[in-house]
């Protein structure tokens, strides 16, 4: 087994649509408001245009899933929050040791921010399990009839070893994206979900992404986003490219990213996969045989429930809206190598300098 990952995002609250039980539901990008068809055509899951949500009132405390600095409630991303008045950035980050085992006894004091290399004050630290809302982004092309099985089968190994309160959805994709399960924490929902196999048509993963990633923001009940996609190809129908998808994930409610890529990934497939992981802080996986997918599941899980929140408030942003660089480093007394994997930067959003 193989696994790339390096060493946080726009908010916007969009609405949910109702999801026909047990119908597959096409997730599409469309601009539009929202059509309601006739109840025997599953209803399109379409994008409105951004709307502001209500702003957070003075002395209003936060509410439990809320981030830990107490930010508005449009602003419930947990991996960075943003206020009008005092920007504020917080990153979920993973921490291994040189053999890659997972490290998580660390200290405040361990670590260290830099943004555009100028070293940031922390302004708050925790390390703790909380709930995740996570969209489980599955190949459904052609390709993948043989690897199904398996890969639901390691799908479901995934959510058992997650924590029970994590609200997850599911997409199947080929040419076109199907949300085949809104956000749930019954696992007999999500495994009823991981069975509409079609194993057709080409492999349109950049669309897939950014729906799933828009949709993730739709929802704004727990702070912490998460991706998991699946896929044994590369992108050869999307009207997205790869760095449409990398700018929406590095938006300030950009999910952390986990990519698994299954036999045949080579190449460019490969490198878009490890780009768009690692700028999220998240890790591409490259399993030698499908065998390998249920101990990478597992691990992802693992992962996703060991990371530490770290807070802080930017002193060197930039002058005009771009791109803000971030790396975070740790170092501890009998740690020869400590790696930290958190967002390599993020977009502010619109009106925030």
């Amino acid at each position: 087994m193989r696994a790339s990952g390096t060493v946080c995002r726009v908010t916007s609250v969009l609405p949910l649509f109702a999801l026909v039980v047990l119908a597959s539901v096409p997730l599409t990008l469309a601009q539009s408001a929202p059509q309601l068809p006739p109840r025997s055509t599953p209803p399109p899951i379409t994008q409105q245009a951004p709307q502001p949500a209500p702003a957070q009132q003075d002395g209003e405390q936060p509410a439990a899933q809320q981030p830990i600095t107490g930010t508005p409630a449009e602003d419930q991303s947990g991996m960075f929050v943003f206020k009008k008045q005092v920007e504020e950035v917080v990153l979920h980050a993973t921490v291994v040791d040189a053999e890659q085992h997972l490290v998580t006894g660390l200290a405040r004091n361990d670590f260290s921010v830099f943004q555009h290399g100028v070293p940031q004050a922390i302004t708050s630290f925790r390390r703790e399990d909380i709930p995740v809302e996570m969209g489980i982004v599955i190949d459904n092309s052609g390709s993948m009839r043989d690897k199904r099985d398996k890969v639901s089968q390691a799908v479901m190994d995934l959510i058992r070893a997650s924590n029970p309160q994590d609200e997850v959805f599911v997409v199947n994709f080929g040419t076109e994206s199907y949300l085949d399960q809104d956000f749930t924490s019954d696992p007999h929902l999500l495994e009823a979900a991981l069975h509409q196999v079609s194993a057709r048509g080409s492999t349109a993963l950049y669309d897939a992404v950014v729906a799933s990633a828009v949709h993730l923001k739709n929802d704004t009940r727990l702070d912490k986003k998460v991706l998991l996609v699946i896929t044994d190809g590369q992108d050869n129908m999307s009207q997205q490219t790869l760095q449409e998808a990398e700018r929406r994930l590095q938006q300030a409610n950009g999910p952390t990213l986990y990519a698994i890529g299954l036999l045949g990934v080579q190449g460019r497939g490969r490198d878009a996969l490890q780009s768009v992981a690692q700028g999220t802080g998240g890790v591409a996986y490259f399993p030698d045989t499908l065998d390998e997918v249920n101990d990478i599941a597992r691990t992802i899980a693992h992962d996703i429930r060991s990371q530490y929140i770290i807070a802080y408030k930017p002193t060197n942003q930039n002058a005009k809206p771009g791109y803000e660089s971030v790396q975070v480093q740790a170092h501890a007394p009998g740690y020869s190598q400590l790696t930290v994997r958190t967002r390599t930067g993020y977009y502010p959003p619109e009106g925030s300098h």
